[in-house]
């Protein structure tokens, strides 16, 4: 696998005697100021929330490297490497994933990129002004990269890159009610697209990385950071899974922090346990903090078990994208020497396995969303699921056969993609 780092530009520079020493510190001190200004340098994090400045939890840059690791955007060059032995030995289900996927629209040679300047979304992606475009063109592009990385033929990298300086020459803003998800659904994909070709291929050029790296530090990252804490869940989550995979890719150690933290608050806002007490924890920034607000908010749900979720009640495609979502961070965090999964066990797996039953079929007691449920959880549960029970060995019979039977492969869609591939059974 070849790996590469691509900096400067190789343009090199030449000083004479004292005089250019002088001219090279000049431009090197204005160049510093540029980034600094630009934000491809940041100061340490500032921890405003309560808990972190208390000491009630460890940050993230106090239990994670002081440096990324790079390719880790939700899979990293162990990950992969895991996966090219699997598919080249045949090994079910990894051979109809890689099939599933090579077989794709987005694995399409002659993909075409349809970036905008403007993309509006309103509710429900309506209007809808690039809002499809710009996702799907970032699933394509982390198709490609990921095909790039597995076959190491060139074509894909080559689409992956097409695409993704099609938009960073053209895309200025995200705008209307849906700017936020859709920052986070594309933001998510395109992060992960470019942190792969940036860290496993030479022929990107650095002027057009650093393009790409602008468009997300300066389009995607503003939108998603500051979180949704009135939204529903499922908001917030892709918004940070979008957010630690952008600050990864910007090695901006300080928007990672930030992310993180609204992650420790979210997660145990969007799934209940007992130990909460009577009633869910209130969204951290949320004005939603009374009984009434609190099961309004939990979708007119008024009893409370392990494992119910926030949207549990509205609907189980969402709820979904809640789960994943706060695993793909977890994830990503663990590449990067952070235990996000841990924090977050009991939660994950009691959620898991209390979705799963009645997405196989169980009974729905009429304590339970008035007696009926939404059903079509989405093939969504690949990430935690792996971490739990196959790195961990956690007990997860329903969330097992609910995924072996019913899900794979996994396709791609919105911010998910190819996550049997990439994630079935990898123990790196």
């Amino acid at each position: 696998m070849i790996h590469a780092r691509h900096g400067t530009d190789g343009t090199e520079e030449r000083t004479h005697g004292r005089h250019g020493r002088r001219r090279r510190l000049s431009v090197t001190v204005v160049s510093a100021l540029l980034a600094f200004a630009l934000g491809a340098l940041t100061l340490p994090s500032l921890l405003s929330d309560d808990a972190e400045a208390a000491g009630t939890q460890p940050s993230a840059s106090a239990t994670a490297k002081d440096s990324f690791k790079h390719p880790g955007v939700l899979v990293s060059d162990a990950q992969l490497d895991f996966v090219r032995r699997k598919v080249k030995a045949g090994a079910e289900p990894w051979k109809s994933a890689y099939n599933a996927m090579v077989k794709s629209k987005y694995a399409s040679l002659s993909w075409t990129p349809k970036p905008r300047a403007t993309v509006e979304c309103g509710p429900g992606s309506n209007p809808n002004h690039g809002c499809s475009d710009e996702r799907e063109d970032a699933l394509a592009a982390y198709t490609h990269a990921l095909l790039w990385n597995l076959t190491k033929d060139r074509r894909h990298a080559t689409e992956a890159i097409k695409i993704m300086d099609a938009w960073s020459a053209v895309l200025k803003e995200h705008t209307n009610h849906n700017a936020p998800l859709q920052t986070g659904w594309s933001g998510a994909s395109f992060a992960r697209a470019g942190e792969l070709m940036k860290h496993t291929y030479t022929g990107w050029s650095s002027a057009r990385q650093s393009r790409f790296a602008t468009m997300l530090r300066t389009v995607h990252l503003p939108m998603v950071i500051k979180g949704r804490p009135n939204a529903n869940g499922n908001w917030e989550l892709i918004m940070m899974d979008a957010a630690t995979g952008i600050s990864v890719f910007l090695d901006d150690r300080a928007s990672f922090d930030k992310a993180v933290a609204i992650w420790r608050k979210r997660v145990p806002a969007y799934i209940y346990l007992k130990s909460d007490g009577s009633l869910p924890k209130s969204p951290a920034g949320s004005s939603k903090d009374t009984r009434k607000e609190l099961i309004d908010y939990w979708q007119g749900q008024s009893t409370f078990v392990d494992g119910l979720a926030q949207e549990t009640c509205r609907d189980f495609g969402h709820t979904g994208w809640g789960f994943a979502a706060a695993a793909h961070v977890a994830e990503t965090a663990r590449i990067q020497g952070l235990d996000l999964y841990s924090e977050a066990e009991g939660r994950m797996t009691k959620a898991l396995e209390f979705h799963a039953a009645y997405e196989l079929g169980a009974t729905v007691p009429p304590w339970l969303c008035k007696g009926s449920v939404n059903r079509g959880i989405g093939s969504v549960l690949e990430v935690a699921y792996n971490h739990y029970a196959d790195r961990k060995g956690i007990s997860l019979p329903k969330t097992k056969q609910l995924i072996q039977t019913k899900q794979r492969p996994s396709g791609a869609s919105y911010f998910l993609a190819w996550e049997t591939l990439t994630h079935a059974g990898n123990p790196k």
